[in-house]
């Protein structure tokens, strides 16, 4: 059986430079019924382990280290034993949320997941934060951005650790040349595709965030 993708809504608090904000998050699984990923651990470890329903977890895969992505890593890891993969330039926003506990393993770009006979390639895509991944599933026609990319324009980049010239080189270089029909699945809200925000660079860049 091929690979598919499952969506779950997770709902919980965003905290960021003295700030704190009610958020929705994707939570995505990758996988078929007998191993899965989770991409992004996000707020409820119970929904979350409930959407896994019993399949080996191969990996808990952050697509970067702000709060509402990873708060509920270390206890799904603790229930599955699964690592929890993170890009090491991420690693000093993981350990405002997690002083005591270390993720499992580095994330790389070019590096590749496999789960359910599908790879995943690791893109690094800085700019929303330093250690910001993409990963691409060519064979699932899909992208997941984190918070990189969004249906409307970029990720927010206003906040600690950011920074807007970085995450448009990375929409550019790395996303916006893969295939026009790739689904971009993102962090929170709606997907949508490479097609329908490519036309729209010079409109982010005008405006800036």
């Amino acid at each position: 059986m091929a690979a598919r993708i499952e969506q779950l809504v997770t709902s919980g608090d965003f905290s960021l430079d003295g700030g704190t904000w009610q958020v929705d998050n994707n939570v995505w699984l990758v996988g078929d019924d007998r191993e899965v990923v989770v991409i992004d651990a996000a707020h409820d470890a119970d929904a979350i382990a409930a959407a896994v329903a019993g399949r080996t977890l191969l990996a808990i895969v952050s697509t970067h280290a702000h709060n509402d992505h990873i708060d509920a890593a270390p206890e799904l890891a603790a229930r599955t034993g699964a690592p929890i993969l993170l890009h090491p330039a991420d690693e000093v926003l993981w350990r405002q949320t997690h002083p005591d506990r270390e993720p499992d393993a580095e994330l790389s770009d070019g590096q590749q997941l496999t789960v359910a006979g599908t790879v995943l390639t690791v893109l690094h895509t800085p700019g929303h934060s330093p250690g910001a991944v993409s990963l691409y599933g060519p064979e699932l026609n899909t992208v997941f951005t984190g918070d990189t990319l969004f249906a409307g324009g970029p990720g927010a980049t206003g906040r600690s650790f950011s920074d807007f010239p970085t995450i448009v080189d990375s929409i550019r270089e790395r996303l916006l040349s893969l295939p026009a029909a790739t689904v971009v699945r993102t962090g929170h809200g709606d997907s949508t595709t490479i097609g329908a925000e490519a036309p729209h660079l010079d409109e982010w860049i005008a405006r800036g965030h």
